[in-house]
């Protein structure tokens, strides 16, 4: 790498509260609970969802391409969490006159705004013009914040998010932009939430990874953004505080088949490997993990002895922090969701507590410290994020000492 890619600002919309200092403390709480999703026309067996309160969010403003289409939840919670994200940055809602600089857009997304859609089978009008496009989050977010730079729409199921932000990293590296906002958002469908119960694929209960008795997953939604931003590009307007760096990232695809993860693994720790390898580091290096962990009982498996195998530990050493058991399953916002508290974790030199596990599954082989949270130096924080097709990644979420405090 030439020079450090920084996380300077982070933007959250989530079932555990719509500011940084919320969803910390919601972490911190280690407790969540779904709720059958208050949609009438939800007429499936299974209607859990662990959703975002209407009230966290606030109306798009009457500019730009906010104030002329229809938004559905997803780019509705992208905004929002953009500009928390600017903001917390230090670049506020028009980055690019605030100074010379390159800002540009990588966003994965799942569905984007098909709701409108579902909207329009139940009585809404149908989407037309600027409603009818359904992957328009990157555009929405451009126009309302005047950003010029690169605008890229990653769509790759569940791993969409993370291969957005390791796209991201990679244009500020290669000097196509100073800055970039990335992350993802998702928010509900009645399809998404109606396939998986046609596929039986979703827990009666909760999101419950790595335990004996899970039996499927739960949908969440929200958005999670990251400012990411070269350091000379930093440094050059006086910013000396961000939270981590991103230091490499490795993909994969499973070529297996169009759902099921790949039984013995070998991609995924291909990918894990491989983010290490772009990263120069050496497994002890990383002291924490946050897994994909879904909660079905083929992805957690597979993972859990992906892991064992990579880190070479059972138990002890490595922290494994399980972040869907507090979000149920973002969809193509879950990487950047992982990689947001990643940089909480490195930054904050704490892991949060694990939700409860009465049970854990002995085929996991992992160590979910649970009752209090772990603190300690880290050094560097792996996330995974797998999806349907076999769409891999990992990417190494870096500790900063000069970033910290002022």
């Amino acid at each position: 790498m030439s020079e450090r890619v920084l996380i300077t600002g982070l933007g959250v919309v989530s079932c555990l509260g719509s500011d940084l200092e919320a969803y910390w403390s919601g972490l911190l709480a280690a407790q969540s609970d779904p709720a059958p999703v208050p949609d009438p026309h939800a007429k499936m067996d299974n209607r859990l969802l662990y959703g975002v309160p209407d009230g966290a969010v606030t109306p798009a403003g009457p500019t730009g391409l906010a104030g002329r289409a229809r938004l559905g939840r997803t780019s509705r919670f992208a905004l929002q969490a953009t500009r928390s994200a600017l903001h917390d940055a230090g670049l506020g809602d028009r980055p690019e006159a605030a100074g010379p600089g390159t800002v540009g857009i990588a966003i994965g997304t799942g569905v984007g705004d098909a709701s409108l859609f579902e909207d329009a089978r139940v009585g809404h009008p149908a989407p037309a013009g600027p409603d009818a496009y359904p992957f328009k989050v990157c555009s929405v977010l451009a126009d309302e914040f005047g950003l010029t730079g690169p605008m890229l729409s990653v769509s790759t199921a569940c791993s969409a998010s993370a291969y957005s932000v390791s796209l991201a990293a990679e244009a500020i590296q290669q000097g196509e932009a100073d800055v970039v906002v990335t992350g993802g958002a998702d928010g509900y469908t009645r399809v998404g939430v109606a396939c998986f119960n046609r596929m039986g694929g979703l827990d009666p209960q909760r999101c419950r990874p790595f335990s004996a008795d899970r039996q499927g997953t739960v949908f969440g939604e929200g958005a999670a953004v990251l400012v990411l931003e070269s350091e000379s590009h930093a440094r050059a307007r006086g910013r000396r505080r961000w939270y981590g760096t991103v230091d490499g990232s490795g993909w994969s695809c499973d070529a297996f088949h169009p759902t099921a993860p790949e039984p013995a693994g070998t991609q995924i720790v291909r990918a894990m490997r491989a983010a290490l390898a772009a990263a120069r580091l050496q497994p002890p290096q990383v002291g924490c993990v946050v897994p994909h962990g879904t909660g079905t009982p083929l992805n957690d498996s597979v993972e859990g002895s992906a892991l064992a195998a990579v880190f070479q530990e059972a138990t002890g050493g490595l922290g494994v922090y399980s972040l869907k058991a507090l979000l149920g399953h973002t969809g193509g916002a879950a990487g950047a969701f992982g990689l947001l508290t990643a940089a909480l974790i490195a930054d904050r030199r704490t892991a949060p507590p694990n939700a409860p596990l009465p049970a854990p599954d002995p085929e996991c082989p992992l160590s979910l410290h649970t009752g209090a949270p772990l603190h300690r130096e880290f050094g560097h924080v792996l996330v995974n994020a797998y999806a349907f097709g076999g769409n891999n990644i990992s990417v190494l979420i870096g500790q900063c000492e000069d970033g910290r405090g002022g």
